[in-house]
Protein backbone atom coordinates (compact mmCIF):
# COMPACT_ATOMS: atom_id res chain seq x y z
CA UNK A 1 0.00 0.00 0.00
CA UNK A 2 2.78 2.37 0.66
CA UNK A 3 3.98 1.96 -2.56
CA UNK A 4 0.56 3.06 -3.85
CA UNK A 5 1.07 5.84 -1.92
CA UNK A 6 4.22 6.81 -2.64
CA UNK A 7 3.42 6.80 -6.98
CA UNK A 8 0.47 9.00 -6.33
CA UNK A 9 2.29 11.31 -4.75
CA UNK A 10 5.11 11.09 -7.18
CA UNK A 11 2.28 11.47 -9.95
CA UNK A 12 0.86 14.69 -7.98
CA UNK A 13 4.23 16.34 -7.34
CA UNK A 14 4.97 16.28 -11.15
CA UNK A 15 1.42 17.51 -11.67
CA UNK A 16 2.36 20.62 -9.46
CA UNK A 17 5.92 20.97 -11.07
CA UNK A 18 3.67 21.14 -14.32
CA UNK A 19 1.41 23.86 -12.96
CA UNK A 20 4.12 25.89 -12.52
CA UNK A 21 4.56 26.21 -16.00
CA UNK A 22 1.07 26.17 -17.34
CA UNK A 23 -0.66 28.80 -15.38
CA UNK A 24 -4.53 26.92 -16.10
CA UNK A 25 -2.87 23.47 -13.91
CA UNK A 26 -3.35 24.36 -10.17
CA UNK A 27 -0.06 23.80 -8.53
CA UNK A 28 -0.84 24.10 -4.63
CA UNK A 29 -3.44 21.61 -4.66
CA UNK A 30 -1.11 18.71 -6.12
CA UNK A 31 1.72 20.01 -3.96
CA UNK A 32 -1.04 19.53 -1.31
CA UNK A 33 -1.82 15.70 -2.32
CA UNK A 34 1.99 14.91 -3.00
CA UNK A 35 2.53 16.18 0.93
CA UNK A 36 -0.50 13.84 1.94
CA UNK A 37 0.65 11.05 -0.18
CA UNK A 38 4.15 11.30 0.63
CA UNK A 39 3.36 11.30 4.75
CA UNK A 40 1.86 8.29 4.21
CA UNK A 41 4.34 6.56 2.35
CA UNK A 42 7.79 8.01 2.39
CA UNK A 43 9.26 10.18 5.50
CA UNK A 44 12.15 11.30 3.39
CA UNK A 45 10.44 12.40 0.58
CA UNK A 46 7.86 14.01 2.49
CA UNK A 47 10.89 15.85 4.50
CA UNK A 48 12.41 16.87 0.96
CA UNK A 49 9.01 18.06 -0.05
CA UNK A 50 8.33 20.31 3.01
CA UNK A 51 12.27 21.17 2.96
CA UNK A 52 11.56 22.55 -1.11
CA UNK A 53 12.88 26.01 -1.08
CA UNK A 54 9.83 26.64 -4.14
CA UNK A 55 7.01 23.83 -2.36
CA UNK A 56 7.88 23.68 1.25
CA UNK A 57 6.63 27.05 2.15
CA UNK A 58 3.23 26.52 1.13
CA UNK A 59 2.91 23.06 2.42
CA UNK A 60 4.34 23.83 5.37
CA UNK A 61 2.04 27.05 6.28
CA UNK A 62 -1.31 24.49 5.50
CA UNK A 63 -0.02 21.47 7.71
CA UNK A 64 0.83 23.55 10.72
CA UNK A 65 -2.54 25.40 10.33
CA UNK A 66 -4.41 25.51 7.27
CA UNK A 67 -3.62 28.47 6.49
CA UNK A 68 -2.64 29.92 2.95
CA UNK A 69 -0.41 33.18 1.88
CA UNK A 70 -1.88 35.97 0.99
CA UNK A 71 0.11 36.35 -1.81
CA UNK A 72 -0.64 32.57 -2.98
CA UNK A 73 -4.54 33.56 -2.42
CA UNK A 74 -3.60 36.41 -4.80
CA UNK A 75 -1.56 34.39 -6.93
CA UNK A 76 -4.39 31.42 -7.37
CA UNK A 77 -7.22 34.29 -7.61
CA UNK A 78 -5.47 35.85 -10.84
CA UNK A 79 -5.41 32.25 -12.60
CA UNK A 80 -8.54 31.39 -11.91
CA UNK A 81 -9.19 34.53 -13.45
CA UNK A 82 -7.27 33.78 -16.38
CA UNK A 83 -8.55 30.27 -16.89
CA UNK A 84 -12.24 31.83 -17.22
CA UNK A 85 -11.33 34.31 -19.47
CA UNK A 86 -9.77 32.17 -21.90
CA UNK A 87 -12.83 30.32 -21.95
CA UNK A 88 -14.53 33.06 -23.06
CA UNK A 89 -12.01 33.75 -25.49
CA UNK A 90 -11.90 30.26 -26.95
CA UNK A 91 -15.39 30.32 -26.92
CA UNK A 92 -16.06 27.70 -24.36
CA UNK A 93 -20.59 27.10 -24.57
CA UNK A 94 -22.31 29.16 -22.45
CA UNK A 95 -23.48 26.15 -20.06
CA UNK A 96 -19.84 25.06 -19.55
CA UNK A 97 -19.18 28.61 -18.35
CA UNK A 98 -22.22 28.55 -16.40
CA UNK A 99 -20.70 25.18 -14.67
CA UNK A 100 -17.28 26.45 -14.92
CA UNK A 101 -18.55 29.83 -12.62
CA UNK A 102 -19.31 27.93 -10.45
CA UNK A 103 -17.22 25.63 -9.71
CA UNK A 104 -14.26 28.38 -9.83
CA UNK A 105 -16.72 30.56 -7.18
CA UNK A 106 -16.42 27.78 -4.69
CA UNK A 107 -12.71 27.29 -5.11
CA UNK A 108 -12.38 31.09 -4.56
CA UNK A 109 -14.47 30.79 -1.27
CA UNK A 110 -12.62 28.56 -0.07
CA UNK A 111 -9.62 29.67 -0.86
CA UNK A 112 -10.29 32.86 0.93
CA UNK A 113 -11.98 31.42 3.89
CA UNK A 114 -8.73 30.08 4.96
CA UNK A 115 -6.69 31.61 7.48
CA UNK A 116 -3.94 33.41 6.40
CA UNK A 117 -0.02 32.22 6.95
Amino acid sequence: MRSLWFIAGSFALILGAIGIILPLLPTVPFLLLAALCFAKSSDKAHQWLLNHPAFGSPIRDWESNGAIRKSVKRIATLCIASAFILSLVIGVPAWALIAQALVLCCVLTFIWSRPEA
